[in-house]
């Protein structure tokens, strides 16, 4: 790993940083619970994002709440003067995953079996991050350090939809550094293999019903409910869907890794007797590792969708819901990030969360393990090494990997993508498990994770606030690969307009409020459940 220009050390202001998480430990702790019972899922995060805005502006903040014309984003600000420095908070859930934070299957109670739950989880991305930022501030008040500490809430990241759009809106224009943070299977920062780019869009057919067969060739040509109609929106949904399916085999070459996804939001409205089903939607997500690639599968499912509307006798249109880049690397950041992970250390899960993963694999029939958690969980892993075994499994052109809207801030200042690990069994594995999910709302389980980060991003912005000399190197580095910084011939401006309209309007799945109470879109079951299991 190439040398930094400063030594990462233990200074007095990191010091009264990490003084003030530990005496701060307990509300924190008691938020992030908060925001990880709400589990609102992308573009509906209401509670969580008021619950951010107005902790912020108690701690002092000047917070746009809505920025970007996203109601559930904002902006928040503190400190005067440079060098102006970004971090984040995500905190949407995903839908199907409800668990309780017990040793067993358990869907929240009161709720739709599969309603949202936190998986990754974005409740600890947000408040290990909003941590290590309210850290950092207090040291600078402390110590009297000049600068200024920006703080975006970024909704919907499982769409990757609100950073492309502060990008493209110019939120991020004046930043000098940023840090992305996320909860992860290790503790390291990424080094070279950055995510790649997610494009999603919402094709929305429409049937008006105009003649499609000739009724004066009926016996009772007069009959309404006898007349041919439109094959309309329910068939035109159906045939996207399978059509697209159909050629997905030949939209792109299977080298590298490219990922196709569709989400039925509307499904023809109901219908009786012998009307057209009037509306149907349906949005696809894609993920490759270029935005040649990206080009090349919208093109697929523009064309099928066209010839679809033309067979089911529909008027078809198209809505963006995001286009992001790629990741752009910063080796200068990705390494001071990093020796200020080595200075913390990794998470240390106790004997509570050590028991409670026993009795997971119990209720799983695995044998109960003396230390459930993954070794890498508990490690601290060089970002080189970590990058070169991940790249094992990629073809040697393959620069980029899966995809997270992070990186539309790579393209607009230094940024470093951190990673402190999850409390992550050995057995039984999955990133969706209920068992995951469970202990993602352990307090004793998922602390140390966010705290971890918190720790090391509010050291990280106080040798970017103090230190010059590791800064400026950053911002070198970002001139570099950019080809002269912002603008720059190789750099890429965002993808989106500067006017495009955030695709809040559409029918995200989220919590309503009835005579029957507060519910998640699909009703909590009765007593009949779904019926008999045939």
């Amino acid at each position: 790993m190439e040398e930094l220009p400063v030594s990462v050390t233990m200074t007095d202001a990191k010091a009264t940083a990490q003084a003030w998480i530990d005496d701060h430990l307990g509300e924190l702790s008691a938020f992030h619970q908060q925001i990880f019972g709400h589990a609102e899922s992308a573009w509906r995060e209401y509670r969580s994002a008021a619950d951010y805005v107005e902790l912020l502006r108690r701690e002092g903040f000047d917070v746009e709440a809505g920025s970007g014309e996203m109601p559930t984003a904002f902006a928040a600000r503190w400190g005067s003067g440079g060098p102006v420095l970004g971090g984040y908070a995500e905190y949407d859930a995903v839908p199907g995953n409800s668990q309780r934070s017990v040793p067993y299957r358990a869907p929240r109670s009161g709720l739709h079996p599969w309603a949202p739950g936190h998986t990754d989880p974005h409740s600890a991305l947000g408040v290990g991050a909003l941590c290590g930022v309210l850290a950092a501030k207090h040291a600078m008040e402390r110590h009297r350090i000049p600068g200024t500490l920006v703080f975006f809430g970024e909704p919907a990241e499982k769409v990757c939809g609100s950073k492309p759009v502060h990008a493209a809106k110019g939120y991020y224009d004046h930043l000098d550094a940023a840090i992305s943070y996320h909860p992860m299977l290790t503790n390291t920062t990424i080094w070279d293999t950055q995510c790649g780019s997610y494009w999603s869009c919402v094709f929305t057919f429409e049937c008006f019903d105009p003649p499609w067969g000739r009724p004066e060739l009926l016996a009772t040509p007069g009959r309404v409910h006898t007349i041919p109609r439109s094959p309309g929106a329910l068939d035109a949904v159906c045939l996207m869907y399978t059509t697209t399916k159909f050629t997905k085999e030949n939209m792109f070459p299977h080298t590298g890794t490219w990922t196709m996804n569709e989400y039925l939001m509307v499904g023809g409205l109901a219908t009786s007797d012998n009307l057209t089903p009037p509306i149907s939607q349906i949005q696809y997500s894609w993920r490759s590792p270029d935005l040649g690639i990206q080009e090349q599968l919208f093109g697929v499912l523009e064309n099928n969708a066209r010839h679809v509307a033309a067979v089911t006798n529909c008027e078809v249109r198209v809505r963006w819901v995001t286009k992001t880049r790629v990741g752009l690397t910063n080796h200068v950041m990705a390494q001071l990030a990093y020796r200020n992970l080595e200075l913390v250390g990794p998470p240390a899960f106790g004997d509570e969360a050590r028991e409670f993963a026993r009795e997971i694999q119990r209720a799983c029939d695995v044998a109960a393990m003396e230390d459930p958690f993954t070794a890498e969980a508990q490690v601290v892993t060089d970002p080189e090494e970590e990058d070169e075994r991940f790249r094992q499994a990629l073809p040697a052109w393959q620069k980029n990997f899966t995809s997270d809207d992070y990186v539309e801030y790579t393209w607009h200042a230094p940024t470093v993508r951190l990673y402190t690990a999850k409390p992550s069994l050995r057995e039984p594995a999955g990133w969706a498990h209920w068992a995951n999910n469970a202990l993602n709302g352990l307090p004793a389980a998922i602390d140390p994770t966010w705290t971890t980060a918190g720790r090391t991003v509010a050291n990280t912005f106080l040798d970017l606030l103090t230190e010059p000399a590791v800064l400026a190197a950053a911002k070198a580095e970002f001139e570099d690969r950019t080809g002269g910084g912002v603008g720059g011939e190789r750099w890429v401006a965002p993808l989106l307009a500067r006017d495009f309209a955030p695709p809040v309007d559409l029918p995200w799945p989220e919590y309503v409020d009835t005579v029957r109470g507060h519910e998640w879109v699909l009703p909590t079951p009765g007593p009949a459940g779904f019926g008999e299991r045939i």
